[in-house]
């Protein structure tokens, strides 16, 4: 669907009404020039309400009428949640704003990756830090630079201590190797080549989630991920070295919001355009699933050999 980016503006629909919905999606649908917020729907038809009408959408009764009523759906919801309606959605032909991770199992997310590459409509998973221009331009550096031999990755916060995610049962049920872990992913496969392998992957009692990755090419890179650590603020840190030092992909400032409009730049341009490949759309989402599948099963495996018990099939 190619629209006139003067004249028209991509009606998007928002599954979900929590506080990420509120805090991000919806005020940036809202106020974008090339978008309109234009329906909501969440289980809650209170918190639905208390979500569009500040910004002049209507409240969708239930996902048939906001499937009729967009072009385009972004998502706020678990990504057990996420995956099943998104796929129905790509299959009617609306393109999507996808949260990470885009499903709750590998066998969803290629599902969801068949049905967008099937109906050919544009898709882009919420990677907030892959949107800053800070970011890419350190990205574009090291590819140029090359030589980098390892890295590592620490994404380290109490959100599940406290604060507007910690009633949030999806990211107490799967933890960080699900919320955080995909922007961890992403950016370690983007500085040091994509990654082939879970080496190792230990979760602690505590939650703390320690991997070791390998890199086509040759590179190796470590993550460690927790979100019940009492730190305010949390820390969020890419680091890569190699022939050419130690080097650090730098956070500028450029906030979430700011990133989910740069998003939205991008979605609105690949609508008008036709286009329908992005360094993060759902392919990407689809891989960094891989990584997570991975990394759970060989966790799994090591702590059923601490027991004695057969690894994993």
């Amino acid at each position: 669907m190619k629209m006139d980016p003067v004249d028209e503006q991509l009606r998007v629909g928002l599954v979900g009404a929590g506080p990420w919905a509120g805090r991000v999606h919806a005020p940036s649908l809202a106020d974008h020039p090339g978008t309109r917020l234009t329906s909501v729907w969440a289980r809650r038809p209170e918190a639905a309400a208390a979500l569009a009408e500040p910004h002049g959408a209507q409240v969708a009764a239930d996902l048939d009428e906001l499937l009729s009523a967009v072009d385009a759906v972004a998502f706020a919801v678990p990504p057990e949640v996420q995956a099943g309606i998104a796929t129905r959605a790509a299959g009617l032909g609306k393109h999507l704003i996808l949260e990470k991770p885009i499903a709750a199992a590998v066998a969803e997310a290629e599902r969801l990756a068949e049905a967008v590459d099937r109906a050919g409509v544009a898709s882009l998973v919420v990677l907030t830090r892959r949107f800053a221009p800070e970011t890419e331009e350190q990205l574009r550096q090291l590819r140029e630079v090359g030589g980098w031999v390892g890295g590592a990755a620490r994404w380290l916060n109490g959100a599940l201590l406290g604060g507007p995610y910690a009633d949030s049962p999806w990211r107490h049920d799967r933890g960080p190797l699900h919320d955080v872990g995909p922007h961890a992913f992403d950016l370690l496969d983007a500085a040091l080549g994509r990654i082939t392998d879970v080496i190792a992957a230990h979760r602690s009692e505590s939650g703390l989630w320690q991997l070791v990755l390998a890199h086509e090419g040759g590179a190796t890179s470590s993550a460690s991920l927790s979100m019940a650590v009492p730190l305010n603020p949390g820390v969020s840190e890419v680091s890569v070295y190699g022939d050419h030092g130690y080097r650090v992909l730098a956070d500028r400032g450029t906030t979430a919001q700011q990133c989910y409009t740069n998003l939205l730049d991008d979605f609105v341009a690949m609508v008008d355009s036709g286009t329908t490949t992005h360094r993060c759309d759902v392919h990407r989402g689809l891989h960094l699933q891989r990584i997570i599948d991975q990394a759970q099963r060989k966790a799994e495996s090591a702590a059923a050999h601490l027991r004695g018990a057969p690894p994993a099939e």
